[in-house]
């Protein structure tokens, strides 16, 4: 009885030991050295500062202000913000776009809330897209831009999406149509091992070669 405790402590600490921390670091030093970027978790820098990473959507907006110049405040008494023009907007986001968790919105297809929500998130998007694109309509809007994600921070949207906000980026940024629409095609990541899902822009990476192109 003694010995066999002995062995399955031993045996217990060992395999603990080796695939507790030995094969973590092991793997660890070879990520590191075949692709450190991804290693480190696809980090994005801006004039040398840590910005956001290309595998999490962010939230491009800016301070709503008041006439004085002044931030707004919400009902909660923090500084009220909107989508910034200049940026491709992701799709909506039932976290935010917290960088400290993810979650997506719990709401059935047949709940009244998910109607509502997304009616909101669909009137936000035309109100934000229609004085650059005129005949724009409700059912020409694709199902991306008024759904939240399930990650709540996939920093990816439809190529469709993204063709309907580059008449916006372009006006803006005062950009040519087909440089905004090359920018699009540069950041367009494809499916899944070639196969799973749509190919989609990804946000982040085209806002940030949008400063790049048009400071």
């Amino acid at each position: 009885m003694r010995k066999d405790l002995i062995r399955g402590s031993l045996v217990v600490v060992v395999f603990t030991v080796l695939l507790g921390l030995v094969y973590p670091l092991v793997m660890t030093g070879i990520a590191q050295v075949a692709f450190p970027s991804k290693a480190d978790g696809s980090l994005v820098r801006k004039d040398g500062k840590v910005t956001g990473s290309t595998l999490l959507g962010q939230a491009w907006q800016k301070p709503v202000l008041d006439s004085a110049g002044k931030p707004k405040k919400d009902s909660d008494g923090n500084d009220a913000t909107e989508a910034d023009p200049k940026y491709f907007q992701p799709r909506p986001s039932a976290t935010g776009y917290s960088a400290s968790v993810t979650y997506f919105g719990n709401h059935g297809p047949n709940q009244s809330s998910t109607m509502y929500l997304t009616r909101q998130n669909l009137q936000a998007y035309l109100a934000l897209e229609q004085p650059y694109d005129k005949g724009l309509k409700a059912d020409q809007v694709p199902v991306d831009a008024a759904t939240f994600s399930a990650s709540g921070v996939d920093p990816h949207i439809s190529k469709a999406n993204a063709a309907i906000q580059a008449n916006r980026i372009a006006a803006v940024r005062h950009l040519s149509l087909a440089r905004v629409q090359q920018l699009m095609k540069d950041n367009t990541d494809g499916r899944g091992l070639g196969v799973f899902g749509e190919p989609g822009v990804n946000v982040t990476k085209i806002n940030l070669a949008l400063d790049q192109e048009a400071r």
